[in-house]
């Protein structure tokens, strides 16, 4: 019989939008809000996700956060 974690699963996919949110921030100040957010979309990054890490980035979780 087969195990499948989904609570693996769900921290790997988290860890991937926590990086690819990252790179967008982190190119904010030389691309722009719009190609940031366009990236963001790109990449399948939830809406809400990215609106929260490019506009309100006080909002964003912490690193402990998806342990």
């Amino acid at each position: 019989m087969e195990h499948h974690d989904s609570r693996r699963h769900y921290l790997r996919a988290d860890h991937k939008t926590r990086d690819v949110v990252d790179q967008a921030i982190a190119a904010l100040p030389a691309v722009g809000l719009r190609q940031a957010a366009e990236f963001l979309s790109a990449m399948h990054v939830p809406h809400e996700v990215a609106l929260r890490a490019l506009l309100h980035p006080q909002r964003r979780r912490s690193l402990g956060a998806s342990l």
